[in-house]
């Protein structure tokens, strides 16, 4: 029967990808604000890195891992959102079969990576208002770098699987029902059977992200109980409402992710367009509002961003 079943496959050097389906005339309407938050979201994550970049002051451990986030924002941005405008514009509904694993490699690799990032974003808060006497002594610019290779490495080695399973497939037919190549919408056309992959997947998406999640809340929570005993006027205003943006944005974050899955384990009962959808929107508003709400919120960084633009 397995034998009957890999006979059926296609040699497959590229696939299409068909963006709604159901709504492929609204196309065009839909570019023009994926364009613009494509905009804001790289104009603005450049124009951080720049300012920190630039800025003697902000050459910080905190401000190293903003640095972290932007760069991962940006990739995650150019991985899927230029691909998806092509399609809008030009029809470019052709990818090849290389181009579609190594873009699904980076979209589960540097999602999980910015999960991490937030939960070591979250502790740098922790001990910054927790413990300010230890700060300086614990996170160091060898912390940060330590930290980075810890989130590249994690998930970068814990998610390599999935494309790599996909890729091993037999495949019945090339047309992919979305924008990108995510490994649910992939495996689905393949003619083997998939249990493995989506058990892989299920598994390692909720142990990282469910992992930093905790982690996160945790972390927010020590600081909130740390917060309300501070007696200083004014401090509990501007902690929880530093801390409380960030909170508001990871929840943004994770819950979207939370509802993507939803949606796609619901495939029968809702649109096949509202997952498509979900999913670009999810590379391009927390890359958007991430260094306006990490970034322009902080004073340090207002003024950084004054004095570049006087320099220009």
């Amino acid at each position: 029967m397995a034998a009957q079943i890999n006979s059926s496959s296609l040699p497959v050097s590229e696939f299409l990808l068909i963006c709604f389906p159901n709504f492929q005339s609204w196309q065009h309407w839909l570019s023009l604000p994926l364009s613009l938050l494509f905009l804001l979201a790289m104009g603005a994550n450049i124009t951080l890195l720049i300012t920190i970049r630039m800025e003697a002051s902000l050459h910080e451990p905190m401000y190293y891992l903003l640095s972290l986030l932007s760069l991962l924002d940006i990739v995650l941005c150019l991985t899927v959102i230029p691909k998806v405008l092509a399609i809008f514009w030009f029809d470019s509904k052709s990818i090849s079969f290389s181009a579609c694993f190594l873009q699904m490699f980076i979209m589960n690799s540097f999602l999980t990576m910015e999960s991490c990032t937030f939960m070591v974003m979250a502790f740098d808060r922790y001990v910054a208002i927790c413990h300010p006497l230890r700060y300086p002594s614990i996170i160091t610019g060898q912390f940060v770098v330590k930290a980075a290779i810890f989130i590249v490495a994690r998930n970068g080695l814990l998610t390599m699987p999935i494309p790599i399973l996909s890729s091993r497939l037999g495949y019945c037919t090339r047309i992919i029902k979305n924008c990108i190549c995510t490994n649910m919408s992939v495996s689905r056309l393949s003619c083997d059977d998939i249990t493995f992959n989506q058990l892989y997947q299920f598994v390692i998406g909720w142990t990282l992200l469910g992992s930093d999640l905790i982690l996160i809340i945790l972390s927010y929570s020590l600081i909130l109980k740390a917060v309300l005993k501070i007696k200083v006027e004014g401090a509990i205003a501007k902690a929880l409402g530093t801390c409380g943006s960030h909170f508001i944005l990871i929840l943004f974050f994770s819950t979207v992710l939370l509802v993507l899955v939803i949606t796609n384990l619901a495939r029968e009962r809702i649109p096949l367009d509202v997952p498509i959808l979900l999913n670009i929107l999810h590379h391009l508003i927390p890359p958007a509002l991430n260094p306006i709400v990490y970034g322009v919120r902080t004073k340090e960084i207002k003024q950084g961003i004054q004095k570049l633009i006087i320099r220009l």
